[in-house]
């Protein structure tokens, strides 16, 4: 089964918060060596804060793969908080900070080294890219 889904849409929210619980425990319980449950990032233009979020998930399915799912659930728990008036005032790697303590708050991922897969980098030989 494949989900594509923004962490800033209202709609992409309503979706994984009906789905999420029901199929998950299906899943593991019924289904687990029939059905895949497949998350695609759908960035949407109009909300490009969404990119951070996604970014972060990313990181979280790096550095603790059996905890993506949960920190996507808390992504769409606390969306408003990463929407674009939320975080038009602050800069880049603020942002990230606060996905990193959520990260480490819900899912208890190490934050060093999420935020070195996030940060981008003052400065630097390529652009900030290190």
């Amino acid at each position: 089964m494949i989900s594509y889904l923004d962490y800033t849409c209202p709609y992409s929210r309503k979706l994984f918060q009906t789905l999420h619980p029901a199929i998950t425990s299906l899943v593991t319980q019924k289904y687990s060596t029939t059905l895949r449950l497949i998350f695609r990032q759908q960035i949407q233009p109009w909300h490009p804060s969404s990119t951070l979020c996604h970014e972060a998930a990313l990181a979280v399915l790096r550095l603790a793969p059996t905890e993506f799912w949960e920190y996507s659930a808390a992504l769409f728990e606390r969306q408003t908080e990463f929407f674009d008036a939320s975080v038009v005032g602050e800069g880049r790697n603020e942002t990230y900070g606060r996905l990193v303590r959520l990260a480490e708050e819900r899912v208890g991922v190490d934050g060093g080294e999420m935020m070195a897969l996030l940060r981008i980098a003052e400065g630097g030989r390529r652009g900030g890219v290190e």
